[in-house]
């Protein structure tokens, strides 16, 4: 059976647990508050795209394709 991919904001969230960095201070460094941060991680509240791209710069995140997908191409 595979396995269903993690959304990509829940693996946002593993990385910034994993990152061991405190929410305060990838707040200071990516300019935005740690309440905005702890809303995120507890799932009530989304992020900007502006900050969603100085959260992986900073936390050094890239987005990999993995496995073959089916096109969908000429597909309505």
């Amino acid at each position: 059976m595979t396995q269903k991919p993690l959304p990509l904001s829940e693996q946002i969230r593993r990385a910034i647990d994993a990152s061991g960095i405190s929410r305060y201070r990838i707040g200071k460094e990516i300019d935005v508050s740690e309440s905005s941060l702890s809303h995120f991680m507890a799932g009530r509240a989304g992020l900007s795209q502006a900050v969603l791209d100085r959260l992986g710069i900073f936390l050094g995140l890239e987005i990999v394709v993995k496995g073959n997908r089916k096109s969908t191409k000429g597909k309505d």
